[in-house]
């Protein structure tokens, strides 16, 4: 499993042109905290937060369920299912982040708790997020268990919220 970054959507959006739904809405969630968020326009993956340009090595992030289904299917890949997710970053024995408050640039830390991850949709059609974010703890959102339950809709994007694509 691999997680996005900002560089290799960069490419895809060159390569195909393609317009994320932030873009196409020109609004999106930014988080402050894990409690707290505001309502942000003119926010997207190039500038995921309002406040900073994305750097190449950042996952990815204000990308929707569909923008990663997008990107994985321009890849010739797939997005995980929620127990794949699992499955795969079972045996990551990088380090974890959880609560730093930063995102930390790929492959540098396990890819649990950097930034929540969108998996493909359920038998009732739900996308449910797993693995966390950096604006986690154990005592907040704890993505580090399984049992977890958090799900998005197919079109918000948000400023703790990437994916993983699977070959």
């Amino acid at each position: 499993m691999h997680q996005v970054s900002t560089f290799e959507f960069r490419e895809f959006v060159k390569a195909t042109g393609y317009i994320t739904d932030a873009e196409k809405f020109d609004w999106t969630i930014v988080q402050i905290d894990i409690l707290n968020f505001e309502i942000l326009y003119g926010v997207n993956w190039r500038c995921p937060t309002g406040r900073y340009l994305a750097q190449d090595s950042d996952p990815v992030t204000q990308v929707s369920y569909r923008d990663a289904l997008a990107f994985a299917n321009w890849k010739g890949a797939n997005l995980p299912t929620y127990s794949s997710y699992w499955d795969y970053v079972k045996n990551d024995t990088r380090a974890i982040n959880t609560a730093s408050n930063s995102i930390l640039p790929n492959g540098q830390v396990n890819i649990i708790g950097n930034v929540w991850e969108i998996t493909i949709p359920d038998a009732f059609g739900n996308i449910r997020l797993a693995g966390g974010s950096y604006l986690c703890d154990k005592n907040t959102c704890n993505g580090t268990d399984p049992n977890r339950e958090l799900f998005v809709d197919q079109f918000t994007g948000n400023s703790h919220i990437g994916f993983a694509i699977i070959y």
